[in-house]
């Protein structure tokens, strides 16, 4: 009995596939050299570019897969989910691998990089006053950012599951999060904004100075507890992103569980603690390490309303100073990199728990 042939690969569909990626790169290397060397008026630029993006990408995933297609089935059903994947990874590594790797290069030299100094910088970085502030800021935002945003959000999201007002309050809750940190940054600056005098505009001040007491320089004259005011406003916008999660979480409790302890009388403060944590704690797990990135690399805030002053220093802004207001490439590297180093555990973590819970 003869073995089936496997089928060939064609000489059209090669050359089909050649061309087609040669035409895709030269086309959009192309409009890209145009849009660098444009003189257009800026809103025109700016309309051409958003077509590019929408147009351009469906583009190359149309003649990709056109090209995918001249193949047999069985070659075809491996090559698919490379054209699919393949352009994001690329730009991926387009925009943060090769980033990545140049910025681990520059560390190894000096202030204008032309000098190589091996490990000075990461030995530099450890000795420095502004550095160890950098670093016990980042910790407060850590620990203390994270912490309430869980508990609250872990909070809100019980008592809005048991309340007839559910999808109001999480709206009002969850609203923050429609904005940008800068913004947030923004807002706050005049809730904690103080002038010298009677007269205040800032909301926090206004409220004091209307029972009697005085006016502070919340975010400035209030050391350490400046921090605590700046890591507020990263509680009011992460709140709302936790509370969702924990509630589609609760959701997900069976009921039958939840309605036989009540029947062999359990309380609802043990109910939460006993069946809700451990039903949901991959989901605490996730929100909690999702949180902690944000923390690590906060950066929005801190240089709004401070720009780092008055011992609120974070990392981010010690290497955004180094590196774009100094100069200094080498040293703003080193820092970039001990961030890098600081977030990755935490991710690693976060993709072990999507990969139990199937997410690849």
């Amino acid at each position: 009995m003869g073995t089936k042939a496997k089928p060939g690969i064609s000489m059209r569909a090669v050359l089909i596939s050649l061309g087609t990626l040669l035409a895709n790169i030269a086309v959009n290397g192309l409009i890209f050299l145009f849009f660098r060397d444009s003189t257009l008026n800026p809103l025109v630029t700016a309309v051409l570019a958003v077509l590019w993006g929408v147009v351009g990408v469906y583009l190359i995933y149309y003649t990709l897969t056109y090209a995918a297609e001249q193949y047999p089935d069985e070659i075809r059903r491996r090559i698919l989910p490379f054209v699919f994947v393949g352009p994001a990874v690329l730009l991926l590594g387009w925009l943060l691998v090769l980033p990545a790797l140049r910025t681990l290069y520059l560390s190894f030299f000096n202030a204008s990089s032309d000098k190589f100094v091996g490990l000075a910088n990461y030995g530099a970085i450890f000795s420095d006053r502004l550095l160890g502030t950098a670093l016990r800021n980042n910790l407060l935002w850590v620990f203390v950012g994270t912490f309430a945003c869980v508990a609250f959000g872990l909070l809100i999201a019980i008592l809005a599951d048991r309340s007839s007002y559910e999808r109001i309050a999480k709206s009002i809750i969850f609203m923050p999060m429609a904005i940008s940190f800068v913004a947030a940054g923004v807002i706050w600056k005049f809730i904690y904004y103080y002038q010298p005098g009677d007269e205040q505009i800032g909301l926090l001040n206004a409220i004091v100075t209307f029972f009697g007491g005085e006016p502070q320089a919340w975010t400035s004259m209030i050391q350490p507890w400046n921090n605590f005011f700046l890591i507020l406003i990263l509680i009011w916008m992460q709140t709302g992103f936790a509370m969702v999660i924990f509630s589609a979480a609760i959701k997900g409790v069976p009921e039958d569980i939840l309605e036989a302890a009540r029947v062999d009388g359990s309380g609802e403060i043990r109910i939460f603690f006993q069946i809700i944590i451990p039903f949901i704690s991959t989901t605490i797990l996730t929100v909690t390490t999702t949180i902690i990135v944000f923390t690590l690399k906060i950066f929005d805030v801190v240089m709004v309303m401070t720009g780092g002053q008055y011992d609120t220093e974070v990392v981010a802004t010690q290497f955004y100073r180094q590196f774009f207001m100094y100069r200094n490439f080498g040293y703003g590297s080193t820092l970039a990199i001990v961030l890098l180093i600081a977030v990755l555990p935490v991710i690693l973590i976060n993709l072990r728990q999507f990969r139990k819970q199937g997410g690849f």
